[in-house]
Formats: C-alpha cells, sequence, structure tokens
C-alpha cells in the first residue's frame, strides 16, 4: 500500500478528518507540526464568498447539492489546496435540512458533481461516504472519477454513536481497486490494526484539542502549547469565537480542565484570553 494519491505526495498515512468548527488553518498547522501526513478542511461550500486560508495547502473539502459555483471554484484555489474531496456523509441537522452530505442520495447529481470536479483539476479527487443503502453504488460512480474513497462505516441515523462496523468497510475496500481512507474512532491505539486492512487513516474527534496525538504516532518532536495555537490564529485573524472554541478544547487532557473551561467561557476578549494562563 503506497503513500501516495495520485501525484500527491504524502509523508504518511495518519490524516487529521474533515471537522467543522475545529480544523481552521492554525490548528491544521499545528497538526501538521505533529506529524500528521495530510490535513482536511471543514466542509466548504463552491459558493462561499468567506476569506479562505489554505496557506498550509490542505485538502479542500466541498459540500453541495448541485454543480453551481464548482468550475470557478477549482480554478480559483487549484493552486492552494493538496486534493478535492466531496462531502457525502455529513450525518448534520442542517445537511438533512438542504440535502447535502450524507442525504445527497440523488446517483445522477453525484456523478455529475464528481464528473465536473474531475474535469477542472489534475489535483487527486477523493469522496468521503457512510454505510447507506446506495454505498456501493456510489462507489461504482467514484471508480470512474476519484483518485481515493473514504469510508466511515456508521450510518446518518447513527451520527457519531454506536460502534462503526469494521466489516462493512472491509467489504468496501474487498470490492474496489481505489485506495480506501478510514475513518470512525481512529485513535493512537488502534491505527496500527486498522493500516493492515485500509490504505489510509483519518483521525477526527480524537484530535479535537489534541493535535499531540499524531506526534504520538509518528514520533514527531511536538509540545503542546496553546499559546502556540494562538500565535497563529492572531496571524491569520482568525474570529474571535473560533479561537475560543479551541481554547476551550485545548483543555482535554489538563488537570482542573472543568475549572479551566469555566474560565475561559467567562471570557469575552482575546486580550482577556491571552493573559490567561495554561
Amino acid at each position: 500500500m503506497g503513500k501516495n494519491i495520485k501525484n500527491l505526495r504524502i509523508k504518511n498515512k495518519i490524516f487529521l478528518a474533515p471537522m467543522e468548527e475545529v480544523n481552521d488553518i492554525a490548528f491544521r498547522i499545528l497538526c501538521k507540526k505533529a506529524g500528521c501526513g495530510l490535513v482536511y478542511t471543514g466542509m466548504i461550500s463552491p459558493l462561499s464568498k468567506n476569506k479562505l486560508h489554505l496557506e498550509d495547502k490542505p485538502a479542500l473539502q466541498l459540500f453541495c447539492t448541485n454543480t453551481n459555483g464548482i468550475k470557478d471554484f477549482i480554478k480559483k484555489y487549484n493552486k492552494k489546496v493538496s486534493l478535492w474531496d466531496l462531502n457525502l456523509g455529513c450525518p448534520a441537522k442542517n445537511a438533512r435540512k438542504h440535502g447535502f452530505g450524507g442525504y445527497l442520495r440523488d446517483l445522477n447529481k453525484i456523478e455529475e458533481i464528481l464528473r465536473v470536479m474531475r474535469e477542472n483539476t489534475k489535483k487527486p479527487v477523493t469522496l468521503k461516504i457512510r454505510k447507506s443503502k446506495i454505498s456501493f453504488e456510489i462507489l461504482k460512480i467514484a471508480e470512474k472519477y476519484c483518485d481515493a474513497i473514504c469510508i466511515h462505516p456508521r450510518t446518518q441515523e447513527q451520527g457519531y454513536s454506536g460502534e462503526p462496523d469494521i466489516e462493512f468497510a472491509e467489504e468496501i475496500k474487498s470490492k474496489t481497486f481505489l485506495p480506501v481512507i478510514y475513518s470512525g474512532n481512529v485513535n493512537d491505539k488502534n491505527y496500527k490494526s486498522l493500516l493492515e486492512k485500509f490504505d489510509y487513516v483519518m483521525i477526527g474527534r480524537e484530535a479535537i484539542g489534541r493535535p499531540e496525538i499524531f506526534s504520538k504516532i509518528t514520533n514527531t518532536p511536538f509540545k503542546k502549547s496553546f499559546k502556540d495555537y494562538l500565535k497563529l490564529a492572531k496571524k491569520y485573524s482568525l474570529y474571535f469565537r473560533q479561537i475560543k472554541l479551541q481554547a476551550m478544547h485545548f483543555t482535554k487532557g489538563m488537570e482542573n480542565s472543568t475549572k479551566l473551561r469555566l474560565e475561559i467561557f467567562k471570557i469575552k476578549n482575546l486580550e482577556d484570553l491571552e493573559k490567561l494562563k495554561y
């Protein structure tokens, strides 16, 4: 099982999974410094007008219900990303309301979106799916346009609860020539056994507030520091709300973390957050 995806050189097979309100550029940079092989953005609409920080050249994950804006979006950002990913696995209520993520089940639309993505970039194109009744039909479409597929073997209804169906993910792997990225409860204890079954693994919730998880796996010298995150967040002018959210996450595993989170919760501005000792 090679490391590279198409023409993309990857230093290892351990990836940071795409997560909303977690994978800002400051956090992604820390994960890369800790040894992560490939970092993903959270979901981004091709119609988004927001300023995107892509200086770390991440994998960019799209969410959409049709092809509107995809061609122009890829043209605008193609040189700034490592690969393009389509999300067909988000279980959030917002995804259900608007019909994207795991709730986009029109096979013709899925194929049309992937075709437009493929036609407009020479970068790798990947797809993230969940366990569903049409997973294998989607897989056949992916084989026409994609360079890898990511499987999170829980259903939309499960969300992030219950155990992921490893056997289902293995069945996906057995029925495709595409490299398979496994996602779902990956941590620093089980990643080796999962890499015996799949080409790559994604770490998601286990990495929230813990970029050092990648250093534990890859033996990369790294010392966790919220001050380092804060410095990067200021450099890229991230919103205070996002910085404060990450501050809460970074308390994970610390002594008196509950007390510390209460202190952070009360803070109203960046200046006071910088004064916090932790």
